[in-house]
């Protein structure tokens, strides 16, 4: 139940109440009864037409406050016990009221109105004034120091709501936070345990494919010769077939080892990419364009490829740098595994608002390769990373051949 229910019931349960006692009291005439019975009808109607609406509209408490404050004096000057109302006037025009000073003012034209009802329906003279001043006064007195209390216990539940929202909010970023580091320590655990078997593994078996093959071309040509020369005819038994078998075995053999050495190579870049796009990126208290030119250059050593570096130097949000640095580490890494090229190129430039990154290479291009109908997890992956920012993600052939990844996220939009 809202508190505007338990008002409304609090409400007419007080004015049934007194107008039962306005029924039951020895009034001083019949017409005091009925004028007290009238008085409390106004205020409940009042009440049902728009008093149960002075909780939202500003008008409407405006208006129902008037009518309470006027309709209570009314009603002790019919009824002196109607003054029993008031106990429930006073909290109410401190729960509509918008301010303690408004509250206490209120609070004292109800008392006023009351006095001089009392001091009217009672007939007059000094020490009836007297009376209505002293019950009053009391009155006055306990409702505005139980206003302020309560209006204090009220200011201190809004602040403990308050820091209790903050601390929620700093526990969910704390929590995000503790996600996102278990999140790269895991990546990076389980780039660290690629990089050291499965990448180790495939470089030993490339490495063997290799030396088989040197070693099955090193075989004396006699031996060809001698399977399918004249003198191999011309001999025309076993010992010709067995030596001509042997020759096309050892060729077949020759062609199954260079396939080995093939799909091993590329289970190793694929590998070795793999490493390179999980590995964490350290920024730490350097720059940008010297995290960058780190990477580059780690890539350098292991594939080979010659990569220019361009950046431009400036202070961004940590969000974006970690944003943008991911970008050219899955950039790079498609480099590695797709293009086949012996240049690319890193530039990262601030320009009309906008941070934009390009990664840029010599090699054979998309192809009829799509990055909109990809169903990898590099480039999807990195349009999630990019969509989070408000950034565009845009991966096309180059002018001159090659590919072209550009990011472009507009600055300050980290979230």
């Amino acid at each position: 139940m809202t508190t505007k229910h338990w008002w409304s019931l609090a409400f007419a349960g007080t004015l049934l109440l007194l107008a039962a006692v306005a029924l039951l009291a020895d009034a001083p005439s019949a017409s005091s009864a009925a004028g007290a019975l009238i008085t409390l009808a106004v205020i409940g109607a009042g009440y049902a037409a728009f008093g149960h609406r002075a909780f939202a509209s500003p008008v409407a408490s405006v208006a129902f406050r008037i009518l309470v404050i006027v309709g209570t004096g009314v009603a002790v000057y019919f009824l002196p016990n109607m003054a029993t109302l008031q106990a429930l006037i006073f909290p109410l025009l401190w729960v509509l009221s918008g301010s303690t000073l408004l509250a206490i003012v209120q609070s004292g034209l109800l008392a006023l109105t009351v006095g001089i009802g009392f001091y009217l329906g009672l007939g007059g003279g000094p020490e009836i004034l007297l009376q209505a001043v002293a019950i009053e006064g009391v009155s006055l007195l306990f409702a505005i120091v139980l206003g302020l209390w309560i209006t204090r216990i009220d200011q201190d539940g809004q602040r403990h709501k308050q820091l209790l929202q903050e601390l929620t909010a700093a526990q969910d970023e704390l929590a995000a936070l503790h996600r996102d580091a278990g999140s790269s320590t895991e990546r990076e655990r389980l780039a660290r345990e690629i990089h050291d078997t499965i990448a180790q593994s495939l470089t030993s078996l490339v490495m063997l494919a290799q030396r088989a093959d040197t070693e099955l071309a090193s075989i004396p040509a006699a031996e060809v010769v001698a399977g399918d020369g004249p003198e191999g005819r011309a001999a025309g038994g076993a010992e010709g077939r067995a030596t001509g078998g042997v020759v096309h075995g050892l060729v077949a053999a020759q062609l199954s080892v260079g396939l080995i050495e093939e799909t091993a190579c590329d289970a190793l870049t694929e590998a070795r990419a793999l490493v390179t796009a999980m590995s964490p990126v350290r920024v730490g208290d350097s720059t940008l364009a010297e995290t960058v030119g780190r990477l580059s250059a780690r890539f350098m050593q292991e594939t080979g490829i010659r990569v220019d570096v361009a950046v431009q130097p400036g202070d961004l949000d940590r969000e974006l740098e970690v944003v943008m640095l991911r970008c050219i580490q899955e950039g790079l890494a498609n480099v590695r595994k797709h293009s086949r090229a012996s240049v690319a190129s890193v530039s990262l430039t601030s320009a009309n608002g906008e941070l934009a990154v390009e990664v840029r290479d010599n090699g054979r291009g998309l192809g009829v390769y799509s990055a909109e109908s990809t169903t990898g997890y590099g480039l999807a992956g990195m349009r999630d990373r990019v969509d989070l920012v408000g950034g565009r993600l845009n991966v096309a052939d180059g002018a001159a051949g090659g590919t072209v990844l550009r990011v472009s996220v507009p600055v300050g939009s980290a979230r």
